[in-house]
């Protein structure tokens, strides 16, 4: 009962019912909605959590960490350190943010603003600032138009998250001025259509982290 619980749940955020970062309704909610007991979702939410699709957070409740699961990704990536894992998403976002310049629609670019704005908001909390860190990166993804960036993107999401939750907390700071500009010169050149500066911004801020580690 829990697995199907799970994979029901698992659909609804492959659907983007709920988006990146988003809290799912309370035990009692989904209970009723899934027509199961409330010790039937924590065990789905619990399965969910170790895949990492969704994180727990003592008080707040459960949030999306990813918007789908790559079991073979999930392997290779446990294995791999930061330095790599970051390497492979330069490769993967220096690209979606060129194509993304030259691709993008008014609805990217609005998803883009709205992400930029509530990365900003996000400040004090970490695990949140993360979220909306990664959700801004995702609508630069999605606009590239091509699903299969998307898709790598989304794999590497879970392994990202817990690795930048556990650098910034080394480094006991985040969401600076200077780090906020930088992702708003990037929003600008995706909207000025211009994909060598784009890709040049991503490659740069992506470069930042890696010396970060050293």
């Amino acid at each position: 009962m829990a697995d199907q619980a799970a994979d029901v749940l698992l659909g609804r955020i492959r659907a983007e019912e709920w988006g990146l970062g988003a809290r799912l309704p309370g035990e009692t909610t989904l209970a009723a909605q899934l027509g199961v007991g409330r010790s039937t979702v924590r065990e789905a939410i619990r399965q969910l959590s170790g895949r990492g699709v969704l994180s727990a957070r003592q008080g707040a409740g459960v949030f999306v960490a990813a918007l789908d699961v790559r079991d073979d990704w999930d392997a290779v990536l446990q294995r791999a350190d930061i330095v790599s894992v970051i390497e492979a998403r330069t490769a993967i976002e220096s690209e979606a943010a060129a194509l993304a310049a030259e691709r993008r629609t008014a609805n990217d670019l609005r998803a883009i603003r709205r992400a930029l704005t509530v990365r900003e908001q996000r400040r004090s909390d970490l695990e949140e600032h993360v979220d909306a860190d990664l959700t801004f990166h995702r609508a630069i993804v999605v606009a590239a138009a091509n699903p299969i960036l998307t898709e790598l993107f989304d794999g590497f999401t879970p392994r990202l998250r817990q690795t930048m939750i556990a650098m910034l907390r080394i480094r006991s700071a985040f969401g600076g001025a200077e780090d906020h500009a930088a992702h708003e010169r990037l929003a600008d050149a995706v909207r000025a259509g211009d994909a060598a500066l784009a890709a040049g911004l991503s490659r740069e801020h992506l470069a930042s982290l890696k010396d970060g580690l050293r």
